[in-house]
């Protein structure tokens, strides 16, 4: 067997399958020793008062209510004009039960 450098420089088209196979069993090995990073990449957003609306689905005039309310705060980043809202945290925040009639 040749060692992992050579055929790590050896162009695809020129491996035989044995070659090939035995290259992509290390790839494998490698890929499930290393850890995986922890990203937030399944985070959903919504942006402005039509994304709140359609979170919630509700009215534009409803969902500007649910904004101004304050319940949804810590959701909610603004800059600017532009509304930024991370829909699971707004979903959660929404539906906690705080004050209001007993």
């Amino acid at each position: 067997m040749q060692n992992l450098q050579e055929l790590l420089s050896k162009p695809v088209w020129q491996m035989t399958g044995e070659e090939f196979i035995m290259l992509s069993r290390h790839a494998s090995v490698q890929t499930e020793a290393q850890p995986q990073s922890v990203t937030d990449t399944n985070r959903k957003y919504v942006y402005g008062i039509p994304g709140i609306a359609r979170l919630f689905g509700c009215s534009l005039p409803t969902a500007n209510r649910i904004k101004k309310s304050g319940k949804i705060d810590k959701a909610i980043t603004q800059i600017g004009r532009k509304i930024i809202v991370d829909a699971e945290l707004a979903l959660e925040l929404a539906g906690k039960k705080t004050g209001g009639r007993k």
